[in-house]
């Protein structure tokens, strides 16, 4: 697990996650043009509960999104 400083909406906080879970958050920032940053402030404008729990259900569903799209273009 490791606890992560960032600024968000100008405030500063910080989260913990597992590295699997920053990696990947990483990847979907870029994918989207975005950097962490903006992404976290995105997510958390969105959230309910706490920070780390949202981002960890904001990279599972998006990853699960990602999959269900390719099986569809799969079975097409």
């Amino acid at each position: 697990m490791k606890k992560r400083s960032l600024m968000i909406m100008g405030h500063s906080t910080s989260v913990s996650m597992e590295d699997e879970f920053w990696s990947m958050l990483k990847k979907i920032s870029e994918h989207k043009k975005l950097t962490v940053q903006q992404l976290v402030e995105q997510i958390d404008m969105q959230r309910d509960g706490n920070l780390s729990s949202a981002l960890r259900v904001f990279i599972l569903n998006w990853l699960c999104d990602k999959l269900e799209k390719n099986t569809e273009q799969n079975n097409s």
